[in-house]
């Protein structure tokens, strides 16, 4: 979850898979005369709502300029519907408390006429969503309704907090569904869109995300040290060819490149190998400036974004935000650690150090092989100029002569 909402932005199906998971598990204890009266949503019901969905998109965009003209018409392809017969609430006695009204009369004055500023602000964003879509308001007994209501107001409505990324086809087909049930089956397509971008997109990408030890700064500074160890064994190496030093030396041009191409790569992937030599990793920003003197730390309290029916996946203005932004570059680079208590992501990364490993001991081999090439080369050309010059300098051709 930390992932999603700080690296990802992208916590919300995360948090709507969650809440339907609870509610498949709360709606399966309640009693059978509640479930009857939501019906289970068919697959042919699901295919016709989406082939509706389907039609009045077509609408929209083939017939632009006409649906503007038409607009407010009787010739309205979208006309107001009559309010649902079933769903208007008897008149509300004057002299009767307003906390003692039921549900479904709050926001109706005297004349049985709607009172916009009397509903909340999830029902009237779940009231311009159904209107959307085409669908007409739904029965009120139904069980769990008023949470529908919000769930539509804070993942479905356009412009809500916690939008989820559907298609317009999914997201009308499922508008519709819930404008005539709460059962769990009419969310059926939606979550398997849902489950599978969790398990093929999210989670990859939240397991090569945990698999870095290091944070970016710490990262860039492995890199740099790579690099450097390159460049050492390369320049050493040059050295060692111009001195005519004796080979032996050319161990220290080896270690020079595979300290530098394995320190290289795991940085490549992420990996810090000094932290990964001690199981470490460094804590998050949001970790960091967690209260340790507490009891329970304001990081282990701080569960807002397991909240399904919460606010938007902000964190801007989170304090440690600005007091991480205000650390210095040395001091990001040699942050706090902390003990990976993962086995699994432990031989993650075992494995990505042994690849290093190999990989450096091969390419630094190689590159120190080069070294007698280079050395027998310029012994040849030294070879070459003395067959054609004398000992003195002077071409044979002329000491000849």
């Amino acid at each position: 979850m930390d992932f999603l909402v700080y690296i990802e932005h992208d916590a919300e199906n995360l948090q709507f898979y969650l809440w339907y998971r609870d509610y498949v598990k709360r709606w399966s204890e309640l009693p059978e005369r509640e479930q009857a009266l939501a019906p289970l949503w068919t697959s042919e019901q699901a295919q016709q709502a989406r082939n509706e969905a389907m039609t009045e998109k077509s609408k929209k965009v083939n017939n632009p300029v006409a649906a503007q003209v038409f607009k407010g018409t009787d010739f309205d392809s979208k006309p107001k519907k009559n309010p649902n017969p079933f769903n208007t609430p008897p008149r509300t006695p004057s002299n009767e408390p307003r906390d003692s009204m039921a549900p479904s009369t709050i926001g109706w004055s005297e004349e049985c006429s709607t009172l916009g500023s009397a509903l909340t602000h999830h029902q009237k964003t779940t009231a311009n969503a159904f209107e959307e879509v085409g669908a007409q308001q739904p029965f009120t007994i139904q069980p769990y309704r008023e949470e529908i209501s919000r769930i539509i107001s804070i993942y479905l409505a356009e412009g809500s907090v916690r939008y989820l990324n559907l298609s317009d086809k999914e997201r009308a087909a499922l508008l519709k569904a819930l404008s005539i049930t709460t059962h769990p089956s009419a969310f059926k397509d939606v979550v398997a869109t849902i489950e599978y971008t969790l398990r093929h997109q999210a989670h990859p990408n939240f397991i090569r995300w945990t698999i870095c030890n290091g944070n970016p700064p710490r990262q860039t500074f492995a890199r740099g040290l790579g690099v450097g160890g390159i460049l050492a064994g390369i320049v050493f190496g040059i050295l060692i060819t111009l001195s005519g030093a004796n080979r032996g030396w050319r161990v220290f041009a080896f270690l020079a490149f595979f300290i530098g191409i394995s320190t290289l790569f795991a940085a490549w992937k992420g990996m810090c190998v000094v932290l990964h030599g001690m199981h470490h990793r460094h804590l998050r920003p949001w970790e960091l400036f967690a209260s340790d003197d507490a009891a329970s730390s304001e990081y282990d309290l701080k569960k807002s974004s397991f909240d399904s029916l919460g606010s938007a996946n902000s964190y801007e203005d989170e304090p440690w935000v600005a007091k991480y932004d205000n650390r210095n570059v040395i001091r990001k680079i040699f942050d706090r650690q902390v003990w990976i208590q993962e086995p699994a992501l432990r031989s993650i990364q075992d494995t990505i150090f042994i690849q290093a490993l190999i990989t450096a001991f091969i390419v630094g081999a190689i590159l120190t092989g080069k070294i007698p090439y280079l050395r027998h080369r310029r012994a040849g050309t030294l070879t070459n100029r003395s067959n054609l010059f004398g000992c003195a300098g002077w071409p044979r051709i002329l000491i000849n002569a």
